[in-house]
């Protein structure tokens, strides 16, 4: 069932702005999502943030609470805008449901920094281990193997820089919500210029149909970029990811706490440490608004050399009729994207101002 964009119970909960945001990606909204996003599975999700534990430091300043639920509805409505196909609609829901709290700064605990992918391998286990979600998959006659890889699916998830509807979705979020390089104006005439293209693989993906809008968009996106492979961040995903550890050597911290607990039941844990060193560290950490580069290690300082993951996009654009890469025929885009890459993504060391040697 499919109606017009009305308030329904989990929609009610979100702010103002979620919901206008969340009524562009789908005017139409399907009734039948609510059952899924209301499952213990992925209410879960409602507890972790989208943004990596940036909304508990000084160093961000982020707009409002985002959360990986939020992000992962968003994936689920661009598809189901695009398709009205449930299937490929359930593997944008599903994508994230393993994921653990603090999301890619356990990948960091995996030493998996560059890809970040450790924490979503276990997809198909967590929809399996819940009896609502399976009773709702034999409602709608779906296979559990239909929706439990969304990377089968090229309009929900392509390789960089390629525009999917999860690339799509944490971008316009992250404008949002991270740092407010738009608004939900900006937004909607973005989007409603997206169309299903062709790209040069001869699948599916998600493109422009307007090469002014495609310029427009990738000049306001490319403002986030740099934010996902800075000092800061970097610093800070690996300072939770060994905070994590740390907890789990002296025995107050559980792998299975990161996939059952909220980020904030684990930052209490932190900060209630029974060891006075490790929560000494996160106190001084709550006061930090920057970390530092060095070419040298810092021993008085937490200090590491950490290279993360590239995140950024080159869209499709249709010119006479023609499917092109914006950078093939926008020199503006060009040079964006040339600037992007030339910035360092690690390879060196970045330090916070206070003393921390993580427990190994």
């Amino acid at each position: 069932m499919i109606q017009d964009f009305v308030l329904f119970e989990y929609l009610n909960s979100l702010n103002e702005e979620v919901r206008d945001y969340f009524k562009i990606l789908s005017p139409l909204y399907p009734l039948w999502l609510d059952d899924y996003i209301n499952t213990k599975a992925l209410k879960r999700l409602s507890k972790i943030s989208m943004n990596c534990g940036t909304d508990y430091s000084k160093c961000f300043n982020v707009q409002y609470f985002y959360s990986n639920l939020e992000h992962s509805v968003g994936v689920a409505l661009i598809l189901w805008h695009f398709t009205k196909d449930k299937k490929q609609t359930l593997a944008g829901l599903f994508h994230e449901i393993a994921n653990p709290t603090f999301r890619h700064c356990i990948d960091f605990m995996y030493d998996d920094s560059l890809k970040q992918e450790k924490t979503q391998k276990n997809t198909k286990e967590t929809i399996l281990a819940s009896t609502e979600i399976i009773n709702l998959l034999k409602r709608d006659n779906i296979s559990i193997e239909e929706v439990c890889d969304y990377k089968k699916y090229p309009l929900a998830d392509n390789e960089t820089p390629k525009l999917a509807a999860d690339r799509l979705e944490y971008n316009f979020s992250g404008g949002l919500t991270l740092f407010k390089v738009w608004n939900i104006s900006d937004i909607k005439e973005i989007y409603n210029n997206i169309t299903i293209l062709k790209n040069e693989d001869g699948k599916e993906e998600l493109g422009f149909t307007s090469l002014d809008i495609g310029e427009k968009y990738l000049q306001t996106v490319s403002k986030l970029w740099p934010s996902w492979i800075s000092d800061t961040d970097r610093t800070l995903m690996q300072f939770y990811a060994d905070m994590c550890k740390s907890l789990s050597k002296i025995g107050e911290l559980t792998v299975k706490d990161l996939y059952s607990l909220s980020e904030k039941e684990i930052i209490d844990k932190f900060l209630n440490c029974k060891d006075s060193y490790l929560k000494e560290a996160f106190q001084n950490f709550l006061k930090v608004t920057k970390a530092y580069s060095s070419d040298i290690y810092k021993e008085d300082k937490y200090c590491v050399k950490v290279t993360t993951k590239s995140r950024y996009i080159i869209p499709l654009v249709r010119i006479k009729g023609k499917e092109r890469r914006i950078t093939e025929v926008s020199s503006i885009s060009q040079k964006i994207i040339n600037d992007y890459l030339n910035i360092p993504k690690g390879g060196y060391y970045t330090y916070f101002d206070f003393v921390f040697k993580p427990y190994n």
